[in-house]
């Protein structure tokens, strides 16, 4: 048997890497099976997805998996909600700590920030455009701010081309040298669902479900916890 086919091929939204980079090697050592995972945001998975890209497993927002099980890419009864995520803020380690707990707090340490880093194409990128847009600070935001087309913004905090980083707080989480500030005020956020299906292509289905029911399982809470998920 071919190391190709004792793994189980992934296609993850960037919020879960953290935590399947934890389990994965647990979870081989329990079941035989690596996990052969790829990460990118779920506007971009959609679209490879879409190009015809195939994987057993696939880990989107709840909104992205819908679509990709209307499409007839996902098998319907596979699905299954693994976690809920918020946006948060981030800063370099050491730096202070601005208030971010209600609206009014946010505008003024967003509009005090030299620069802001945020993601065009994840979940938190879209989320944070229409809040400065609803705070109506947009102009002055993005005058000086650093967007990134894909990736972790919280490394522009560790190239020092911003002071406050935005993203699920999952992703901030991945990088080092930084400090989570909090989540963004509650009523300003929906926070992100993460849910994984089988892809109905997938030529190893016995395997991605066991992977599946592994990821739903109790046991992977304080995991998802420690890496800014809530299960």
């Amino acid at each position: 048997m071919s190391g190709r086919d004792n793994s189980v091929r992934v296609l993850s939204t960037l919020a879960l890497k953290g935590a399947i980079a934890r389990l994965a090697g647990a979870y081989q050592a329990a079941s035989g099976v690596a996990i052969d995972a790829d990460f990118a945001p779920t506007l971009a998975l959609l679209e490879r997805l879409r190009g015809g890209e195939v994987a057993d497993l696939v880990i989107l927002t709840r909104e992205g998996l819908d679509e990709m099980t209307g499409e007839g890419r996902v098998a319907p009864d596979s699905a299954i909600d693994l976690a809920r995520s918020y946006v948060g803020v981030a800063v370099q380690a050491g730096a202070m700590h601005p208030d971010i707990a209600t609206e009014a707090a946010l505008r003024s340490a967003l509009l005090g920030a030299r620069a802001v880093a945020y993601s065009r194409l994840g979940a938190s990128g879209i989320l944070f455009a229409r809040l400065i847009e609803q705070l109506r600070i947009a102009a002055e935001i993005n005058a000086r701010a650093v967007i990134i087309p894909v990736g972790f913004t919280a490394e522009k905090l560790i190239s020092g081309e911003a002071d406050l980083a935005i993203q699920q707080i999952s992703e901030l989480k991945q990088i080092d040298g930084i400090e989570v500030v909090g989540p963004l005020p509650p009523e300003l956020q929906t926070p992100a669902v993460f849910s994984a299906g089988r892809m109905v292509a997938s030529q190893r289905a016995a395997a991605a479900d066991h992977l599946l029911r592994y990821l739903s399982s109790a046991d992977i809470a304080p995991v998802l916890r420690e890496t800014g998920l809530e299960p």
